[in-house]
């Protein structure tokens, strides 16, 4: 479990890394990253929200962190990151499945970029980490 553990952690740093690039101005793959329709981003999110989200994963990764390498047991808070680690298991789950329109392996719209890498790459990741998740919160 360990290898798939520190597999999920650096994609999580990764991904908030990435995010913290958009939020500077960066554009590399910025156009497979936010669905849409007819060609129209659905999403417009700004420099702080995209930045929240670069920190978000980057806790994320500090959960799955403690839940495979941490003595829960002598933290005080220990019990509450088995607790967070549901949660976020709970999200990539749910971001998997989908809205049932534009993300996740239930859309309707399948033909743009967004949609294309969806199906390929960011819903099975979404699952991947979500299952990932899981496995560690039961295991403590």
């Amino acid at each position: 479990m360990n290898i798939i553990t520190i597999v999920a952690i650096v994609s999580l740093i990764g991904i908030g890394v990435l995010h913290f690039y958009w939020a500077l101005g960066g554009k590399v793959w910025l156009n497979k990253s936010i669905p849409t329709i007819n060609g129209k981003p659905l999403l417009h999110p700004g420099k702080i929200a995209t930045i929240v989200v670069g920190i978000v994963l980057i806790g994320f990764a500090w959960i799955a962190s403690a839940l495979s390498f941490g003595d829960l047991y002598s933290t005080l808070y220990g019990k509450y990151i088995v607790y967070f680690g549901w949660i976020v298991s709970g999200i990539f789950i749910v971001r998997a499945i989908g809205d049932f329109n534009t993300v996740g392996f239930f859309k309707k719209i399948k033909t743009s970029d967004f949609a294309l890498y969806d199906t390929k790459f960011y819903s099975p990741y979404a699952l991947f980490i979500g299952i990932v998740f899981a496995l560690l919160s039961y295991q403590v």
